[in-house]
């Protein structure tokens, strides 16, 4: 299992490719909900999410074999930027597995950075598959995008920033996908202090942590469209750490619906002039929903995780 300590490891990795991401203390919101709120800017790490720190973290821990022969990752879109980005800092080759339903805007940014990229299926949990089976025939080494240690643990430098800058916080409010990201922000909140409280959030549309905690093992979840299209895919059959991270660590877990998640876009964009691609903007949909409801003395920190949505999709939800 990732551990604390390897947060801290982490963070050393990742510097010079990793920006320490804005702490913004927000009006808008802080007017709407009790309690004070403040927005971490993962939206403007240089690859415009918060995966380029575990992809980073991951990569810097190959041997000198492995960035020889290359990696190979599975995405939604966000990580394999981040690996495409990253490998191409490293010198090492990288192929990126996407699914058909990956916008353009995704696939455009990832071959710009020099990345191969191989459409394989319609599902996430088709594309996981393919990828294992070309790591394996190809001799690449698979970066998941958030079932691996390092991977865990450079998200996980989140939270180390987030007791950096305010270490009076209460409460973490946190996308949920596969659970890299709130596993790895758990895992260094608690590890400081196991008093705070770390929610995650996800879409009601094919939210696989979300069954899968209440299940008590992995659950396989049919694919919607969805404003949230990042937070899309299963957790794999197999998960080996996310799960019992998330089932461990969480406070809670919350479901948004499309029109939340559409009304916390158009906030973030008309009050506080920030895009946010939909899986973004998930804490914030439970906060004005009420799902998420901080008390009159706590400090709430919300993850807006990236910004990669197209921008003719933006501007349909927040025009």
């Amino acid at each position: 299992m990732p551990t604390a300590r390897q947060i801290f490891e982490a963070r050393q990795r990742v510097q010079g490719i990793v920006r320490e991401t804005p702490l913004l203390h927000s009006p808008a919101l802080s007017a709407r909900v009790p309690g004070e709120v403040f927005l971490k800017l993962e939206s403007v790490q240089e690859t415009g999410s918060f995966k380029l720190r575990g992809a980073t973290a991951r990569m810097a821990a190959l041997s000198e074999e492995e960035r020889r022969r290359g990696v190979i990752t599975v995405s939604t879109g966000n990580h394999g930027r981040a690996v495409a980005f990253a490998a191409r800092r490293m010198g090492i080759p990288a192929v990126v597995c996407l699914t058909d339903r990956v916008p353009a805007v995704k696939r455009d940014a990832i071959a710009a950075l020099g990345a191969e990229i191989r459409i394989a299926g319609a599902t996430q949990d088709e594309a996981e598959a393919a990828a294992l089976r070309i790591a394996e025939a190809e001799g690449l080494t698979l970066i998941h995008p958030f079932d691996d240690p390092w991977v865990i643990a450079g998200q996980g430098t989140i939270g180390l920033e987030l007791l950096d800058r305010l270490p009076e916080l209460d409460t973490v409010v946190v996308p949920l996908s596969g659970g890299g990201l709130a596993g790895g922000i758990a895992l260094a909140l608690e590890s400081a202090d196991p008093a705070l409280r770390v929610i995650g959030v996800s879409m009601e549309r094919g939210a696989a942590m979300y069954e899968s905690i209440r299940a008590g093992g992995p659950v396989e979840v049919e694919e919607y469209e969805t404003l949230a299209d990042c937070l899309s895919g299963g957790i794999g059959p197999e998960n080996r750490y996310t799960l019992d991270l998330c089932r461990r660590l969480l406070d809670a877990v919350h479901l948004v619906s499309e029109e939340e998640i559409a009304e916390a876009m158009r906030l973030l964009f008309r009050e506080e002039r920030l895009v946010a691609e939909g899986g973004a903007a998930v804490g914030v949909a439970a906060l004005l929903s009420g799902k998420v409801s901080p008390a009159a003395t706590d400090r709430t920190v919300v993850v807006v995780s990236g910004r990669n949505i197209d921008p003719d999709r933006l501007l349909s939800v927040v025009g």
